[in-house]
């Protein structure tokens, strides 16, 4: 059985480079520079940040929302709505339009006069145009091989002749004098190149004596170690910032939880213990002993405000019912009392020596007496039907 094979350790990581002396020397005073520099704008910086935060919570997110709340009203809704209640009718509208003045009579021109008249043209295409064509490329091939034979004849088989015995001659006597003429020339393009050479190679060493070397050795000598310097010394001051930064936010965390301790300790924990040691007895208090108490009382006089309207409802009814048979006559009635305006009848503790007593038995109707109705519960007023009316001068 083959065993698995193991995967391989992962390649060390490289070990970093030296540091050099210049390296050690610059860091140092760079950090404790830059760290004296950044932490007071790393504080502006969060205390900046924590007013916009508050500022974006409590102004600006709400403006924010009232802004784009009033920009959809005014802007937004009213266009939804121009579109939906009159734009889209209208295209439809315009659509149908169209379908019944356009398309319909476009179709019925395809149907009944544009397919007749293709099939007539096709018809006519293939019954008389093809064979008329056939017939006419007939006579044109016959033309043109007629004309092919005479050309060929009258023009090409002389055009030959004079190319191959007069024009052939005479070029090969001009190329041969065009090849000795070639060779002085290039005798002479030799002597050019080679002073133009001479010339440049004089020149080369000269730049390169005066110019090239200088400048290379002030690039190499002078320009590469103060580039290196300036490199190192920027790249520590990034560190540097970089490091100064992060510190300054710690130092800038704690400075900022130490004064919100101070304000807490200072403001907020004496006015929570004034609100619950203080203001919240005082507020059970005059709720228990004021509020409650004249809310009751208030209670008590609307109570009394409508038993007192009642008993003048009451007496009213009762005196234009009056009114009524002093003017139209009648039958005298008992009046009956209004259960509105009979005080409501609160329960009475028995008194602690009264016996107790069984339940109390319902009088027993004799017979041969008329029915006499129990005047402790008296009946509440007759409902109103369509036929009766509540003028005083109409009533029965």
């Amino acid at each position: 059985m083959d065993l698995e094979k193991s995967p391989a350790p992962p390649p060390p990581a490289p070990s970093p480079a030296p540091e050099g002396c210049l390296v050690v020397a610059v860091r140092i005073p760079v950090r404790i520079v830059v760290l004296v520099l950044v932490v007071p704008v790393r504080m502006v910086w969060d205390a900046c940040v924590v007013a916009g935060r508050f500022l974006n919570d409590t102004v600006l997110r709400p403006l924010g929302r009232v802004l784009l709340w009033v920009g959809r009203a005014v802007f937004v809704w009213p266009f939804v709505g121009l579109w939906r209640y009159l734009l889209v009718p209208l295209g439809k509208g315009l659509l149908w339009l169209g379908n019944v003045l356009l398309v319909l009579p476009a179709l019925a021109f395809y149907r009944y006069v544009l397919t007749p008249l293709g099939h007539a043209l096709v018809w006519l295409y293939a019954r008389v145009l093809t064979p008329f064509g056939h017939l006419l490329a007939a006579i044109g091939a016959g033309v043109w091989a007629g004309l092919a034979w005479l050309g060929r004849y009258l023009v090409v088989v002389p055009s030959v002749w004079v190319y191959r015995w007069v024009l052939a001659p005479v070029g090969r006597a001009i190329a041969w004098c065009g090849r000795g003429l070639l060779w002085c020339g290039k005798g002479l393009v030799w002597l050019v190149t080679t002073i133009v050479t001479g010339i440049g190679t004089a020149l080369y060493w000269i730049a390169r004596v005066l110019l090239v070397l200088p400048a290379a050795a002030v690039w190499r000598w002078v320009l590469v170690p103060v580039g290196r310097v300036l490199a190192v010394v920027a790249r520590e001051v990034g560190a540097a910032l970089g490091h100064a930064w992060r510190v300054a936010g710690y130092v800038s965390l704690a400075v900022g939880r130490f004064l919100a301790s101070v304000f807490r300790w200072v403001f907020v924990e004496p006015v929570r213990w004034v609100y619950r040691s203080v203001l919240t007895p005082v507020g059970h208090v005059v709720r228990d002993g004021v509020l409650r108490p004249a809310a009751r009382a208030a209670r008590a006089v609307g109570r009394a405000g409508g038993q007192a309207l009642a008993a003048a409802r009451a007496s009213v009814r009762q005196a234009r019912a009056d009114f009524r048979r002093l003017l139209l006559g009648g039958p005298a009635r008992e009046p009956v009392p209004s259960r509105a305006a009979e005080p409501v009848a609160r329960p009475v503790a028995a008194p602690i020596s009264a016996p107790i007593s069984g339940p109390v038995a319902e009088p027993v109707a004799e017979p041969g007496k008329p029915q006499v109705a129990d005047r402790r519960e008296p009946t509440g007023p007759q409902a109103r039907t369509l036929g009766s009316s509540t003028t005083a001068l109409t009533k029965d």
